[in-house]
C-alpha cells in the first residue's frame, strides 16, 4: 500500500520555521497500530490523518511518536493547508470531527483560522518539583490539559533548559512557560516528553488555554504570540466567547510517499 504524505511548516511564513506536521489523507481508516506507527517513523510532534466525509467535512486523528491525543492546533492548521490546495475544493469553511468536537477552519488575512473551544486555566499550588525541573525559581501556576507556568520576564523563556526525565513524572500532557513580551503580547515555550515530545515548537491547542489567560490579563481579545525556542512561530490569537480563533501561516516543504 502507497499513502501520499506531505511534511508542512505551521504557524510560519517559509520553511525551517514553525512546527512541522506530516499529513496523510487516507480513504477509510486503518489499524490504529498501523497509524502510531507511521507517527512513530515519521519522528515529528505531530501526524495528522483525515478521511473525506463529504466536500468540506472530514474525520481527522492527530499522534505524536508516542500516543494519540486529543487536541493539536499545529497539525490541524497543517491537514487544512493541504485541502485548502486542491482548487477544485468550492468551500470557504473545513469541518472537522475530532475526539475534541468539531474543529472549524477558515481562510482569513492571518492565513488559515481555527476555530476552537476556550479552557480557562485554574490557579493551583505550585506542584511540587516542577520548579526545579524547569530550570526556575518562581512563577504562577495554573492548571488546563497542560500545567501553565508564568513568568514575570520573557527572557527566562529563551534561557530555560529543562530536566525532561524530572518534567516526564508530572501527571500531565504538557508543560507550558509563558511571559508577557515586548515585540508580541506574550511569548511561550512547551514542553511534553510524557507524550513523548520533549519540545514543541509551536503548540496551537496550548494557546486555547494561554489566549483567555493572556486576554484576563492584558484587557485584549485579538493578541499576538510568539513559541519556541531555537525554532520559532507566530500565532494570532483571538478570544470570543467560549471559543478561541486561533490563526498562522503554513509552508509546504515535503511531498512523498509512503509503501507499508
Amino acid at each position: 500500500m502507497k499513502l501520499t504524505i506531505l511534511q508542512i511548516d505551521a504557524f510560519s511564513e517559509k520553511v525551517f520555521g514553525g512546527n512541522p506536521a506530516a499529513v496523510c489523507r487516507l480513504d477509510q481508516w486503518l489499524p490504529d497500530a498501523v497509524l502510531q506507527s507511521i507517527a512513530t517513523e515519521n519522528n515529528l510532534s505531530e501526524t495528522a490523518y483525515y478521511v473525506e466525509k463529504a466536500p468540506g467535512a472530514y474525520d481527522l486523528r492527530w499522534f505524536t511518536p508516542g500516543v494519540e491525543v486529543d487536541l493539536c492546533g499545529h497539525a490541524t492548521l497543517a491537514a487544512a493547508a493541504a485541502i485548502f490546495e486542491d482548487p477544485e475544493l468550492k468551500v470557504d469553511i473545513l469541518r472537522f470531527s475530532t475526539r475534541s468536537g468539531e474543529l472549524r477552519v477558515s481562510r482569513s488575512k492571518f492565513g488559515l483560522s481555527m476555530d476552537f473551544p476556550l479552557t480557562k486555566p485554574i490557579p493551583i499550588p505550585t506542584p511540587p518539583g516542577l520548579f526545579l525541573a524547569l530550570g526556575i525559581e518562581a512563577g504562577e501556576v495554573l492548571e488546563a490539559d497542560d500545567y501553565v507556568v508564568v513568568v514575570n520576564d520573557e527572557s527566562i523563556i529563551n534561557g530555560l533548559a529543562p530536566d525532561f526525565v524530572a518534567l516526564h513524572a508530572f501527571p500531565k500532557r504538557g508543560i507550558a512557560v509563558t511571559a508577557r513580551a515586548k515585540n508580541f503580547d506574550f511569548v511561550s515555550r512547551w514542553f511534553g516528553p510524557r507524550v513523548g515530545v520533549n519540545e514543541d515548537p509551536v503548540t496551537g491547542s496550548a494557546h486555547t488555554w494561554l489566549a483567555p489567560y493572556w486576554s484576563e490579563v492584558l484587557g485584549k481579545t485579538i493578541m499576538t504570540a510568539q513559541q519556541g525556542g531555537v525554532r520559532k512561530g507566530t500565532l494570532v490569537c483571538e478570544v470570543k466567547g467560549e471559543r478561541v480563533v486561533i490563526s498562522g501561516k503554513a509552508a509546504f516543504y515535503l511531498r512523498g510517499e509512503i509503501e507499508i
